[in-house]
């Protein structure tokens, strides 16, 4: 049990050393920049959708 786990371990290691391959900080920024805007364009559409159906249920079901 305690033999697998070593392997495990020495073979994880090097995956990650040896095998992957890892973005440039200029990648990295530009990919998190990418997942910011996207993040708040999705926001901004559900907060429209969101205020669009609210003016719609005031109108159908006024108080």
């Amino acid at each position: 049990m305690l033999k697998k786990f070593v392997n495990y371990c020495k073979a994880s290691y090097n995956e990650l050393v040896h095998k992957t391959t890892w973005p440039t900080a200029k990648q990295l920024t530009s990919q998190a920049i990418l997942v910011f805007v996207a993040s708040l364009v999705i926001a901004v559409v559900v907060f429209g959708m969101d205020t669009f159906f609210e003016s719609v249920m005031k109108f159908v079901y006024p108080n």
